[in-house]
């Protein structure tokens, strides 16, 4: 079993940053994805960024160019880096990995943007 937990989530003005970290309870190593998703109220839960074992990344359409994720290897820590904060990110933002065969959520951190 691996806990995932996510920190750096807030409240954050328009054009602003934030930067989620994502703390994995094990090292993490060889084939995986791991990832941030997101989901707003009254919608369904969305991709927002994944990176692969092997250094691939992958975005969402409305993200690109605003975000980038990153992992920490020595941590097996997973980041989110957001700039130029629109009220359309507003979500909770959770954690994702797929490893060994098996898959795992973090519990979740708050991202609004609001002035």
């Amino acid at each position: 079993q691996v806990q995932l937990v996510e920190s750096g989530g807030g409240l954050v003005q328009p054009g602003g940053s934030l930067r989620l970290s994502c703390a994995a309870s094990q090292t993490i190593f060889g084939m995986y994805i791991m990832g941030w998703y997101r989901q707003a109220p009254g919608k369904q839960r969305e991709l927002v960024a994944v990176l692969t074992g092997a250094g691939s990344t992958n975005y969402a359409d409305s993200v690109k160019g605003r975000f980038s994720i990153s992992r920490d290897n020595a941590k097996s820590t997973l980041h989110l880096q957001m700039n130029s904060l629109t009220p359309e990110d507003t979500a909770v933002y959770y954690c994702y990995l797929a490893y060994r065969s098996l898959t795992y959520w973090g519990q979740g951190t708050q991202v609004t943007v609001s002035s």
